[in-house]
């Protein structure tokens, strides 16, 4: 139920911050919360939107809207269309799409928070799934970001869990990534080591310049098509992982000036423009666009924890990523994609 709530900013908290301000009048709300209310509109300071970073100076009016607390995380079955890999009555390997999140987390509403996940894919497609990551996560051993595309492992019971989890753990399930960076890697291949932390301003990024907490993390990679294109260069490379870090590959090529292409969190830009044709014409010029991360996890090889067996899966780009290579390959392509 929606609910409307008026506040007066006091005078002792003059110099606060919106989000600040509000985190300590709302019973219960969180300061991520908060931000989520503003960043909806569904907070105003005299009538107005602002930013959760504004000052205050105090006597101001602060109205807020809408639902403030959201209704508890759940993971509900969903008959959202999966690609199987590989099935067996010990697990499963799913080719998840770019825009699904794993399991149930953020999100503005309770539907978006809950709805539209793998898990909910998963349970409405499995008979049964593991439980040793709780209620929320069935059958999850291990996870990609949103906007990374390709293969998952799904576990469907605790013992192939486990033995899962431990060989994860152990470094014995080889993961291998394609990506596209911006510019050219000096190197036909190398190893980046750079422990990863949370970034202590920005929280939903991660970051190699914070060794408070930063954990070991290590990333292979090695080229497979330098491209010298009409928007400048890029490199394709295949990205093996030997730990599995937040944004690992993401954080890594970031640190080296090479960030995947259409990562806007790690400085990426969201549109690339041709580069122009001539120094004295001002035509219009071309602009690309990729509404996502240029990461697809490709390639997954380990030995079956029941049977023994050795697997070695692979999934190939998906179309939008090839669609988009081929855009920068082509030199007289002139449609543009923004």
């Amino acid at each position: 139920m929606a609910e409307t709530q008026t506040l007066v900013v006091p005078v002792e908290a003059a110099g606060w911050r919106l989000d600040q301000f509000l985190a300590g009048q709302l019973d219960g709300i969180s300061r991520s919360r908060v931000r989520q209310l503003v960043d909806q509109g569904d907070v105003l300071v005299e009538g107005k939107r602002e930013k959760a970073s504004l000052k205050l100076r105090g006597g101001e009016s602060v109205v807020v809207t809408g639902k403030q607390k959201l209704e508890p995380l759940e993971a509900r079955a969903e008959e959202i269309p999966l690609e199987i890999v590989y099935e067996d009555d010990d697990l499963a390997v799913v080719n998840k799409p770019a825009g699904m999140m794993v399991h149930a987390g953020s999100g503005a509403t309770d539907e978006a928070r809950s709805g539209g996940t793998l898990v909910n894919a998963l349970l409405h497609r499995f008979s049964a799934l593991s439980t040793t990551g709780g209620e929320l996560r069935p059958g999850i051993v291990h996870r990609l970001d949103k906007e990374t595309s390709g293969l998952i492992l799904v576990a469907k019971n605790d013992a192939a869990h486990e033995a899962l989890a431990k060989m994860f753990a152990e470094r014995k399930v080889t993961k291998t990534y394609v990506t596209l960076v911006h510019g050219t890697l000096p190197e036909d291949g190398a190893t980046i080591q750079t422990p990863i932390g949370r970034d202590s301003v920005r929280r939903t990024r991660m970051t190699t310049r914070r060794l408070d907490g930063a954990r070991h993390a290590v990333s292979h990679y090695r080229v497979a098509e330098r491209l010298d294109t009409r928007f400048g260069p890029f490199t394709l490379a295949r990205v093996r992982i030997e730990t599995g870090r937040t944004h690992q590959i993401r954080v890594h090529m970031a640190s080296i000036h090479h960030p995947v292409v259409g990562d806007t969190l790690y400085g990426a830009p969201a549109k690339i423009a041709a580069l122009p044709l001539s120094t004295t014409r001002k035509a219009p010029r071309e602009v690309m666009r990729l509404g996502r991360n240029f990461l697809h996890a490709s390639e997954l090889e380990f030995v079956h924890p029941i049977s023994g067996k050795t697997l070695e899966l692979k999934s190939p780009l998906p179309e939008d990523l090839t669609d988009f290579l081929a855009r920068l390959r082509d030199p007289e392509s002139n449609t543009p994609s923004d």
